[in-house]
């Protein structure tokens, strides 16, 4: 799989233009999936796994690569299919997240296809609660399903959700009561952890699932004559979204008058310096990777002390 990962000035030029690259691959039947190219930092055979007591059900083993020893999620699995069975031709796909490093077993990886976040969309209503898609597109007539890998890491590894006692102090949780925060992410399990950290903070919580909404929704309460700066605190938004990227929508806040003053912080899954150079590109206010309580929380008691002068 030479030439999956591209560099990083290569990806640079997608940023802005609300595109993604997707590494298509399938798992036990001729559904093609999807992921993201920025999660991913290797594909390779499947190697000798070694198993390990207590494991998680769908973690097939740990891999010993390039000195490093990684879980070996089985995506068929993990969404609530049967294991792969033949693991000599299947492939794992190494990627980044919340900066855990972990492989996903699959069983054949297809190519890579340049889009538009436009071109993704949110899964059919109808598809149930308990799904594990976060967004559908389609290639050469194809539906490609994209999949919740939130949802399956905080099934697989859960990670701590409340903030530590002493981070809220009385004064600023009473302050946060007036307040108002914008969370925007496709994914249902972020958005519940967001929003649960924030109410713990005290401010009221504004859920969408997608830029495209966000925006639409800023440009609504403008032209109603309300200011924004006003009425939220700030907004937390996901980088990955269908219709309309984290990067894209920060952009077009940024171009409109009535919305510019708004603060922006992107918080994301996607880790590393290439995201910290983007924030400023694009003109976010901060960045924070996923999924860290108190470091959250602190980012609204510090907006709200700012506020505070």
């Amino acid at each position: 799989m030479a030439g999956v990962m591209d560099s990083v000035n290569q990806r640079t030029q997608l940023v802005g233009q609300n595109r993604l690259e997707l590494l298509l691959f399938r798992l036990a039947g001729n559904q093609l999936y999807g992921i993201n190219v920025f999660k991913v930092k290797e594909v390779l055979q499947c190697p000798k796994l070694t198993l390990l007591p207590r494991l998680n059900p769908v973690v097939r083993g740990v891999a010993h690569i390039r000195g490093g020893t990684l879980p070996i999620i089985d995506l068929n699995k993990a969404t609530g299919g049967p294991g792969l069975s033949d693991l000599s031709t299947a492939f794992v796909i190494i990627t980044e997240y919340n900066y855990r490093v972990q492989g996903f077993l699959v069983r054949s990886v297809e190519r890579i296809v340049n889009m538009n976040w436009s071109d993704i969309h949110p899964p059919p209503r109808g598809t149930g609660r308990d799904h594990y898609l976060t967004a559908v597109t389609r290639v050469d007539e194809q539906m490609v399903e994209i999949i919740d890998v939130e949802k399956i890491l905080a099934e697989v590894v859960p990670t701590v959700e409340t903030i530590t006692a002493g981070v809220i102090d009385e004064q600023t949780h009473t302050e946060a009561t007036a307040r108002r925060v914008l969370i925007v992410d496709d994914s249902s399990v972020a958005r519940k952890q967001v929003a649960r950290c924030l109410q713990e903070v005290g401010v009221e919580v504004i859920s969408l699932n997608d830029g495209q909404q966000a925006l639409d929704y800023l440009r609504k309460m403008a032209e109603q004559g309300d200011k924004v700066t006003d009425e939220l605190l700030m907004m937390v938004s996901d980088i990955e979204m269908p219709e309309m990227d984290g990067y894209t929508l920060t952009a077009e806040v940024r171009n409109d008058p009535r919305l510019a003053g708004l603060h922006i912080l992107l918080h994301t899954s996607l880790s590393g310096v290439f995201n910290q150079a983007m924030v400023k590109k694009v003109g976010a206010d901060d960045f924070l990777a996923k999924f860290k309580p108190d470091e959250l929380a602190q980012r609204v008691i510090d907006r709200l002390h700012a506020l505070r002068g």
